[in-house]
């Protein structure tokens, strides 16, 4: 196993989830890909590299706060995207 960051896949999971709300969003590769780096650069980095490590991140991440804390983050993000995207220029 290597080092890894599961924050990385529940946000990712979340946009998947909850971009299907706002049918005004650019759902493009760019766009989403921007909308989880703001999401993650405010949510708390959760780096495993065992499996037991991989168990207890899954398992935190079960808690309804954990959910909640995510939603908003990836919500926050989607909104600041979507008013300004950046997929046709990489200046961003």
């Amino acid at each position: 196993m290597k080092l890894f960051n599961y924050m990385e896949d529940v946000v990712i999971k979340t946009i998947d989830l909850a971009i299907e709300k706002y049918p005004q969003v650019c759902k493009c590769e760019k766009c989403k890909l921007d909308i989880a780096a703001i999401a993650l650069n405010n949510l708390p980095s959760r780096y495993i590299v065992t499996k037991k490590g991989e168990v207890f991140a899954k398992v935190d991440g079960m808690q309804v706060q954990f959910d909640v804390d995510v939603l908003k983050e990836v919500t926050k993000a989607i909104e600041i995207v979507s008013k300004r995207p950046k997929h046709d220029n990489d200046i961003w």
